[in-house]
């Protein structure tokens, strides 16, 4: 029985290192629009992997998924905004931000998909219009 459930393991891990070892890869040599472009995708992954533990039951990994989602919105999307640079753009891109934390909040403590689907939607279209820039961006 061990065994069988050491090795059941094994997969989850090695897409794991994997993940890990595409991650690291993909960053170091990017620029800073393309690590951007990937907190949004890590933001949507996070929600995505949120609603299936929800409604798989799985609490445990549903507030992970939503806390890591949190922190890409918090510290890697809020967090970098310059409002001083960015003027109207980057402070209306904070109120988002703030929206989105907070509905996280709410989805995890009440369980809500619809507020999830909700996030996702918000954040779709900021990552497709920061995609649409990627030619004009200067590092």
């Amino acid at each position: 029985m061990f065994a069988s459930a050491a090795f059941a393991s094994a997969p989850r891990q090695q897409v794991g290192a994997y993940r890990q070892m595409h991650l690291s890869t993909g960053v170091e040599g990017a620029s800073s629009h393309a690590l951007v472009a990937m907190l949004f995708d890590g933001a949507l992954e996070a929600i995505a992997e949120a609603r299936v533990a929800l409604r798989s039951g799985n609490a445990e990994a549903k507030g992970k998924s939503i806390c890591r989602a949190a922190g890409i919105i918090d510290e890697g999307l809020n967090g970098r905004l310059d409002l001083v640079a960015g003027g109207a753009i980057a402070a209306d891109l904070r109120v988002l931000y703030n929206y989105i934390s907070a509905r996280l909040v709410l989805a995890n403590l009440h369980d809500d998909d619809a507020a999830l689907e909700e996030c996702a939607r918000l954040i779709a279209p900021v990552r497709s219009a920061w995609a649409g820039i990627a030619d004009r961006a200067n590092d």
